[in-house]
């Protein structure tokens, strides 16, 4: 069976959703605020890779860039921000049809799934500080079916 990595168009389906996504998120008032100190320039592509890994693609994130515990520390300390939340899920069912992977519903609604669920509970797990974020994290493996 076909990974949900796969059916998104591989890298090159996981870049185009990243970038749209960021340009979408940036235009966003509330959820831009989130990128005030700044983000790195190769923002977009760590996220693709990062993505591609969670949706069954190769380990090039872990491989190149860092763990989970490093992304879940990055994202931790800030309090609780579901306004902020529900707008960045927002920008990103937008950016699937930007990235052209909006026809296909049931690709569109796994990529939904997977991106709420990682906007609302992996990368709000610890919104007290990063020194809360637990060593020995991986990339949570997202599958067809939901968490695997």
């Amino acid at each position: 069976m076909q990974t949900v990595f796969e059916a998104a168009g591989g890298a090159d389906g996981m870049l185009r959703l990243a970038g749209a996504w960021h340009e979408r998120v940036m235009a966003e008032p509330v959820v831009a605020h989130a990128f005030h100190h700044g983000f790195r320039d190769d923002h977009t592509e760590r996220l693709a890779a990062y993505w591609g890994e969670a949706l069954g693609g190769p380990a090039d994130y872990s491989a190149r860039y860092g763990t989970e515990t490093s992304v879940v520390r990055l994202h931790s300390g800030n309090g609780e921000h579901h306004d902020m939340d529900n707008r960045a899920i927002a920008c990103f069912d937008v950016a699937l049809a930007d990235a052209g992977l909006a026809d296909d519903e049931r690709l569109r609604r796994v990529l939904h799934d997977y991106f709420a669920w990682a906007t609302r509970t992996s990368m709000a797990r610890y919104p007290e500080g990063p020194d809360d974020v637990p060593p020995d994290l991986s990339v949570p493996q997202w599958s067809w079916d939901g968490l695997a």
